[in-house]
């Protein structure tokens, strides 16, 4: 066997490791199971109050879905940040997340995999799922951008919600209401 043919190799198991590896990580901080089955989970959002104090960013939105809708009991805010965006390439990285997200409002919190791309109307960022730490919380944070502003979704996840969270939320910010919110809040 050549040198390439033994780097390949290598290379190949290194990388199902890895994967394997990331697997059981994601799977270890899942919350847990919901106790309805997906098809009957119906997400209903009722507008509640923001309940974090004043910072440069201001007020935004909160929405709560209450564990007989969800599988289990989530928050989700939402805000605008105006001028805060990289202009040229949005919210690109998982780097750009943790800089531009919202998760300082919730606490210290871990991420339990790698990001991915979003889109949310006309706007592109990312999403990454969280492990709260001091509680049995997850959190999912979410950024998108429309020039140089962008928006901050954070939902935190309480105990039985459904694991596929993220399309929930997308739904949801994807929605006729949220995306009117959006084009008037960054002066689309």
């Amino acid at each position: 066997m050549g040198l390439t043919s033994k780097f390949l190799a290598i290379s190949a198991a290194t990388a199902l490791l890895c994967a394997a590896a990331a697997v059981w990580i994601l799977r270890s901080g899942e919350p847990a199971p919901a106790t309805t089955t997906s098809s009957e989970v119906h997400p209903v959002w009722t507008e509640t109050d923001w309940p974090f104090g004043a910072d440069p960013w201001g007020k935004g939105k909160a929405f709560r879905c209450k564990a007989a809708d969800c599988g289990g009991e989530i928050q989700l805010y939402v805000r605008a940040k105006l001028g805060f965006c990289n202009c040229a390439t949005g919210v690109a990285n998982d780097g750009d997340l943790e800089q531009m997200g919202d998760l300082a409002l919730i606490g210290k919190a871990t991420p339990i995999g790698a990001g991915r791309e979003i889109i949310v109307g006309p706007m592109r960022g990312r999403s990454r799922a969280y492990r709260v730490e001091g509680n049995r919380n997850a959190a999912l944070s979410l950024a998108f951008n429309q020039r140089c502003d962008m928006v901050a979704a954070t939902a935190l996840v309480g105990p039985g919600a459904p694991t596929p969270l993220e399309p929930a939320v997308l739904a949801f910010l994807n929605s006729d209401r949220m995306l009117k919110w959006a084009e008037i809040a960054l002066g689309l």
